[in-house]
């Protein structure tokens, strides 16, 4: 028996996902109303969507700041879309801050994507992971495969576009990205970040940065 779909459903739908009234309603109507069903069906049409929408130029968008509370770590960010509408939109302005509060949170990344680390570094890590101990004794074939793996992890830790989002930890950056592409029908590139910790290269200190962000950003 198929299950009413109400405007509230709908809306509900809508807000989580910020998908297009009737898109939510279809959604619904071929999940039999189940939310979650839902929403994975809406984020893999939004996905296909926005891959599609890569490779167009994205010259507009803003530069965004945010400076934490205490003032003791900024971030400056350039993010790109395709029209001066579209950097004009709520969505996407809400989009760019969560982007900067997401950067001030993960101190190990360095890089907009894996694409954009230097070959140098990709080198230095697998010869790192190589020389460990506990790869000494075992067969080449068996060494590389593991080192690759660590190295592959090791890519993805300094990668903003593989973080886990911080308001929503099972969506990654880069399905974020997606997701907005979807939304507001232009490509979407985040071209580059600058992030300032107080007192860097003069002293080190072990404030956690990452605890005291996070715990922040949780709480609103």
């Amino acid at each position: 028996m198929q299950k009413k779909i109400s405007s509230e459903n709908i809306r509900d739908l809508r807000n989580k996902t910020g998908a297009g009234m009737t898109d939510c309603k279809k959604a619904l109507e071929a999940a039999n109303g189940d939310i979650n069903t839902a929403i994975e069906s809406l984020r893999k049409k939004g996905l296909a969507t926005a891959d599609k929408k890569s490779t167009r130029l994205a010259s507009e968008g803003l530069i965004e700041s945010y400076i934490h509370a205490g003032s003791r770590i900024g971030v400056l960010l350039e993010i790109n879309c395709e029209t001066d509408f579209v950097a004009r939109q709520p969505q996407f302005q809400q989009l760019a801050k969560d982007i900067t509060m997401q950067i001030a949170a993960c101190q190990s990344v360095f890089y907009v994507s894996k694409n954009d680390i230097p070959q140098n570094v990709i080198d230095y890590e697998e010869k790192l992971e190589l020389q460990k101990d506990d790869l000494n004794n075992k067969p080449d074939e068996i060494k590389n495969k593991i080192a690759k793996g660590r190295v592959d992890k090791r890519l993805k830790e300094l990668s903003l576009m593989d973080q886990n989002f911080i308001k929503e930890q099972n969506v990654t950056v880069e399905e974020l990205i997606k997701q907005h592409i979807s939304l507001l029908g232009e490509n979407i590139k985040i071209r580059r970040f600058e992030r300032f910790l107080l007192g860097e290269g003069i002293e080190n200190k072990n404030n956690n940065f990452v605890h005291e962000v996070s715990s922040m950003i949780q709480s609103k």
